[in-house]
């Protein structure tokens, strides 16, 4: 970020104002954090990301508090926290130099890499066109009983509005992770032998794929299970969102909430 934009952000959102320290400078007893807002949080926050300082041993619930006090309009509650790429808990302490993203409900749905057929997990991210017969035809094999596809599609209309065009975007270091772990628990869980799961980002038009799921498995109601479950807990866990283009207006889609255990109820 450039020097102007560190400028605008502090503006926007000044940092803590602590004993005996001027902002932007280091003083003892005082840990500087970089704090990233997504989707709808970025209308709050205006500026992302910024720099925060706060007094050493505070905690995500500190931090969250200390904005809140900052901010025309509050954080919500049932936000989810990421600290260095990975869930928090509102107890857990920050460290001089953390990230913290700030992660609304996500609205379903590492750059793309090869097909590697050897693997039995295959996730990515992706800003190009999904070619699910492609990925169909490398995730299957010839011991396979049944080969399930999920293909998203970016349909026409939503609740009567008249779709343009949708964005999808992601933190991207968390995304990924989140994508891998969660296929190979769905993996395991199922007992099913592959599973590929692409998701695309950025604009996408009216018919494109924005994620594509192969379950590949010996017998088909395992496969069709591991699919299900792994799209409905991507929706829920994965901090991608979508912003809907209509004919009259452009709004942040509602995402669905997260689970209890990394749901952060409000300072």
């Amino acid at each position: 970020m450039s020097s102007n934009a560190n400028h605008r952000a502090k503006a926007v959102l000044p940092p803590a104002k602590l004993h005996g320290t001027q902002a932007g400078c280091y003083a003892p007893g005082v840990i500087s954090v970089r704090v990233l807002a997504f989707g709808i949080l970025k209308d709050i926050f205006k500026e992302s990301p910024i720099s925060f300082e706060l007094p050493v041993n505070s905690t995500v619930s500190d931090l969250l508090a200390a904005l809140n006090a900052r901010l025309d309009s509050p954080i919500p509650a049932g936000i989810a926290i990421g600290v260095n790429a990975e869930f928090a808990h509102a107890s857990q302490t920050l460290s001089d130099g953390d990230e913290v993203a700030l992660l609304p409900p996500v609205s379903g749905g590492c750059t793309d890499g090869g097909h590697d057929e050897s693997s039995d997990v295959f996730a990515a991210l992706t800003f190009e066109p999904i070619d699910a017969a492609d990925l169909l035809a490398r995730s299957k094999k010839g011991d396979d009983g049944a080969a399930v596809v999920f293909d998203g599609v970016v349909r026409n209309q939503t609740r009567g509005r008249q779709v343009l065009f949708l964005d999808y975007e992601t933190y991207e270091p968390m995304a990924s992770r989140q994508l891998e772990l969660l296929a190979r628990e769905a993996l395991q869980r199922f007992r099913v032998r592959h599973i590929s799961v692409v998701h695309r980002l950025g604009r996408m038009e009216i018919g494109e794929s924005s994620i594509v799921i192969v379950v590949a498995s010996a017998h088909r109601a395992e496969a069709f299970d591991a699919c299900r479950w792994l799209i409905d807990t991507i929706k829920k866990r994965v901090p991608i969102w979508k912003k809907e283009t209509f004919l009259d207006g452009t709004c942040w889609a509602d995402g669905e909430p997260f689970p209890d255990d990394i749901s952060i109820p409000a300072p």
